[in-house]
C-alpha cells in the first residue's frame, strides 16, 4: 500500500459564472500528505471533488503516478482512479458490521484475500477488536479510524481527507489527529488532507497549502508558513500576525513601538510594514508608556494583551500569567523577538537578494 506521485495542473473551476478554482496546480509527493487549508467557501472542497473525479474541471490536468487522470480528452471515472475519499460524516453503512464496512470496496478479490486485508486494516487503525461491532456502537473516534480503515482496504494510491474531525469535539480532535497521522505514516500512502482549522494544517501536513478565494496563495513547510509567510493573508490566517508601519532611517526602519531587532532589512519601497506576533512584542507599565491596554485574555500559562498605539494600530502581546494587568493600564511596548522580523511592502513578504529566512526566522544566505 504505497503511495504514489501526484499532482494537478492549471485546474480551474466555475459554477454559473464564479470561479470556485482558479488555476490551481500543486503536486504531492509519494508518500507525503499535504494539508489544504483556507476559510470556508475557498474552494478546497470543489478542488476535492475534481481530484477524486466527481467533478469535472473546466480547464487543467490531474495526473497519479504519471498516469493523467483528467486532461483534455482524457476522463478516468472515479472508480477506476485509485483515489479513496473520508468524508466529513464518515458515510459507515449503519447495517454492517465493523468488518462488513471495511471489506465493502473489496469487491472482486477472493473471500481469502478480502479477510486478509480486512485485518491487516483494522489493525493498522487499531481495531481488530471491534470487527464484529455495528457503527453504532462506536465512539465518534473509533468511526473516524473506522472510516480511514475502508478507505485504506482497497490499496489506493492518493487518499483524500475532506474534514475529517469536523464532527469530534475538541478534545477528541487532539487525539484522534495523533492517532491518523501515525496512521498514514505507517501507511505511507500519499494524501491530501482538507481543513479549515490552521493549527491542524501545521500539525498534519508534511507540507501546507493555503488556499483564498480559489488560489493556492502559498505552499511550503509547516515551519516556512508560519515563519515565511508570502502574504499578509497567509500570515494572518495562520496565526495572530500585526503590522506595523514603518519608515526607513540612517539607522534601519522605526516602528511606533521602537526599532526592529538587528537584522531585520530595510528594503526600498512604500508603504513598508514589519510584521510582529505576539511573542516578539513586550510590554511594561508605565505612565508615560506609547501603549494603553485594550484588550485582555487569559490562557493559562499566558496572558494575550491587546495594546493600542497613539496611531490607532493595535498589537497582540503574550506575557507570563504572573503579569496581570488591567485593560487601561498605560505600558511601554517594545519589539523584542531576538530575530530578525519579516518586512512587507504592498502586502508582500519582501526577501533581500541573495537571501531567505530560515525556519526560525534568521537570515541567512542562500546556497
Amino acid at each position: 500500500m504505497k503511495g504514489a506521485s501526484f499532482g494537478c495542473t492549471g485546474i480551474s473551476k466555475g459554477f454559473s459564472g464564479v470561479r470556485a478554482v482558479e488555476h490551481v496546480s500543486l503536486d504531492v509527493e509519494p508518500g507525503e500528505t499535504l494539508a489544504l487549508v483556507g476559510p470556508s467557501g475557498c474552494g478546497k472542497t470543489t478542488l476535492l471533488r475534481i481530484i477524486s473525479g466527481f467533478e469535472a474541471p473546466d480547464e487543467g490536468v490531474v495526473a497519479l503516478g504519471g498516469q493523467v487522470l483528467t486532461g483534455p480528452g482524457v476522463w478516468v471515472p472515479p472508480e477506476a482512479r485509485r483515489v479513496s475519499l473520508v468524508f466529513q460524516d464518515y458515510a459507515l453503512f449503519p447495517h454492517m458490521t465493523l468488518a462488513q464496512n471495511v471489506a465493502f470496496g473489496l469487491k472482486g478479490w477472493s473471500r481469502r484475500e478480502q479477510e486478509r486485508r480486512v485485518k491487516e486494516c483494522m489493525a493498522l487503525a487499531r481495531l481488530e477488536h471491534l470487527m464484529g461491532r455495528y457503527p453504532h456502537e462506536l465512539s465518534g473516534g473509533e468511526q473516524q479510524r473506522a472510516a480511514l480503515a475502508r478507505a485504506l482496504a482497497p490499496q489506493p494510491m492518493l487518499l483524500l481527507l475532506d474534514e475529517p474531525f469536523s464532527n469530534l469535539d475538541a478534545n477528541l480532535r487532539t487525539q484522534v489527529r495523533e492517532e491518523l497521522r501515525e496512521i498514514l505514516s505507517e501507511a505511507a500512502v500519499t494524501s491530501v488532507f482538507v481543513t479549515h482549522h490552521q493549527e491542524e494544517a501545521l500539525f498534519m501536513g508534511h507540507r501546507v497549502a493555503v488556499m483564498r478565494e480559489g488560489c493556492i496563495e502559498q505552499a511550503d513547510t509547516p515551519e516556512g508558513i508560519f515563519h515565511r509567510p508570502a502574504t499578509k493573508f497567509v500570515a494572518k490566517f495562520m496565526a495572530i500576525a500585526d503590522f506595523l508601519p514603518a519608515v526607513r532611517t540612517p539607522d534601519g526602519l522605526r516602528t511606533e513601538a521602537g526599532p526592529p531587532p538587528p537584522g531585520t532589512p530595510a528594503p526600498e519601497g512604500d508603504a513598508l510594514e514589519v510584521m510582529v506576533r505576539p511573542d516578539d512584542v513586550i510590554i511594561r507599565p508605565s505612565p508615560e508608556g506609547q501603549g494603553r491596554i485594550v484588550g485582555r485574555v487569559f490562557q493559562g500559562f499566558f496572558y494575550l494583551y491587546t495594546v493600542a498605539l497613539p496611531s490607532g494600530a493595535v498589537v497582540h502581546s503574550l506575557a507570563s500569567h504572573t503579569q496581570t494587568y488591567v485593560p487601561g493600564t498605560r505600558v511601554d511596548v517594545s519589539l523584542e523577538a531576538g530575530h530578525p522580523l519579516l518586512c512587507f511592502a504592498n502586502g508582500r513578504a519582501v526577501v533581500p537578494k541573495g537571501s531567505e529566512i530560515a525556519p526560525g526566522s534568521v537570515w541567512v544566505k542562500s546556497s
